[in-house]
This record gives structure tokens, sequence and C-alpha cells, in this order.
């Protein structure tokens, strides 16, 4: 049986990880991340303002150094995610020193996304949806360094594509309330009714439970990661494309290309299970 080329392994989760950092970095420069969900919850913080500042609650809801505060933490992790992403296109295995921040970033997207959670009334599928991109930068770090052996980081990675797919599948199929977003993205590409898209979205939902089952049967392993890489590229390419607006190009890509990056791990994950555990299929010539 033949051998999975490392190389071609850690330049496709390299290519992963660098697109997760720099659309995080871009969406957290430029845009906003849901910090207020947690620092404005009068429930679980009120307590610790109060204590930590001598005021009280409302004082702290309305200052704008309470305000700028956020602006500040939200600019400094876009600092942070682009840092990453400039030292995931540099980082050798002799760099072994700097996993720790690997480690820090998959900490701090795994708090990003009980933030999106908390928004959406802590639904478990809405924070599983991201378990691609908060293990991505382990699986890279430990592909590169080679702590993990890539017979492990394949069944990891196996595990992290299907809670993302099912949690996906669980909101396209209508388990929880169908986004109005995946409806309105349907629509604006097939140009079609409302209806169809929402059948056309519970269609997508159990093909998503049936891969996160296959990917683990040895028969159907392959076509399945097939299916969920293509699957994963036309998701994260729907959010440029369905709101791209000839008239404002720049505007439109400013707005929406971000998305597209963080999420594009969602196909590359896969191409690297396929790489692993099908090396004779997919045939990439390896660069001297």
């Amino acid at each position: 049986m033949k051998q999975p080329d490392q190389h071609q392994v850690i330049l496709t989760l390299r290519i992963a990880a660098f697109f997760l950092f720099a659309g995080r970095a871009w969406q957290h420069l430029f845009w906003d991340a849901p910090f207020r969900a947690l620092l404005w919850d009068q429930e679980i913080m009120e307590g610790c303002i109060v204590r930590i500042t001598g005021g009280t609650w409302q004082a702290y809801v309305t200052s704008e150094k309470a305000d700028h505060f956020i602006q500040w933490l939200t600019l400094g992790f876009g600092i942070f995610y682009s840092l990453m992403a400039v030292l995931t296109l540099f980082v050798t295995r002799r760099w072994k020193k700097v996993s720790w921040l690997y480690m820090v970033s998959s900490l701090s997207l795994a708090f990003l996304a009980f933030l999106y959670s908390k928004e959406k009334f802590y639904h478990v599928g809405q924070f599983f949806e991201y378990s691609i991109q908060f293990l991505l930068p382990l699986f890279f770090i430990f592909a590169l360094t080679r702590k993990i052996k890539l017979s492990k980081l394949n069944l990891g990675m196996k595990i992290a594509i299907a809670l993302t797919f099912t949690s996906h599948g669980l909101y396209a199929f209508g388990a929880y309330p169908q986004p109005g977003n995946f409806v309105d993205m349907v629509i604006h590409i097939f140009h079609c009714s409302e209806s169809f898209a929402k059948t056309f979205l519970k269609v997508a939902g159990i093909l998503d439970f049936v891969i996160s089952v296959t990917i683990f049967i040895p028969r159907l392993a392959r076509i399945s990661l097939v299916y969920a890489a293509a699957w994963g590229g036309l998701t994260a390419l729907a959010r440029t494309w369905a709101n791209f607006y000839i008239e404002f190009p720049i505007d439109s890509l400013h707005q929406n290309l971000f998305e597209t990056a963080y999420r594009l791990p969602h196909m590359l994950v896969p191409v690297a299970v396929l790489l692993i555990s099908f090396p004779a299929f997919v045939r990439i010539k390896k660069q001297v």
C-alpha cells in the first residue's frame, strides 16, 4: 500500500490554516466579533463588573470606555490572527518552540465558537459547526512537528469533519430553525423560489448527516470525502458568490470574502484526509 506523502499533507494543512487565520484576521480588523454577547450579558457579567469598576451595570453598558475596550479587544485578536497567518506561511518543523501559539490560537477559536453559540441561545450545533476551524491549528502543528502520527491525526480530522458537517446539517435540515441567510444564499445563487430553497437545504442537510457516517466506512470513505471537499468548498464560496454585486465589486468582496476564506478549511481538511487515506487517489507531483 502506498504511504501518504507527509509533505503534501502538511502543505494542504498549511494552506488551510493560512486562510483560516487570514479570514478571521480580516473579520476582526475590519468588521466585528461577538464579544458583546458575553461582555454585555448582565446575568453573567454584572457581579464581576460591579466589583471591578465600583459602579453600576447601567454605567458600564453605556460607557464609551467599555465600548472602546471591546473595540480594542477585537482589534487585538485581529492582530494576533494576522501574525498567525504570516507565521503559518514560514514555520518549519524545527520551530517547535512556537507550537504553544497554535495551541493558544486553537483555544481562542474555540472561544469564538462558544460566543457564536451563545448568540444562538447556546445551540450545541452552532459550537461544533466550527470544529474543523478550532482544531485545525492543532492538526497543522502536530503534522508539521510530527508529534502525532498521520494515522492518528487522520482519525481526529475525520471526527472534526463529522462534527462540522453534522452541525451544519442540523441547520440546513431544520432541526434548528433554518437560518434566513442560508435560504437567501440559495435563492440568490439559483434564482429559485423560497420553497425550493428550503427543500434544497433539507436535502443538503440529509447528505451532511450521511457523509458524517460514511467517511468512517472504508468502502464509502473515498467518495464521501470527495463530496465533503466539494461541498465544503462550494458552501465557502457561496458566502461571496451570493452576496456579490457587480455594481459594487470592491465593497462586495470586502464585506464577504473573509467568510469564504475562513471556511476554506471545510474543503481542505477533507482533502488532507484523502491524501492520508487514499494517497494513490490524489496524485500531486512533489516539489523538490
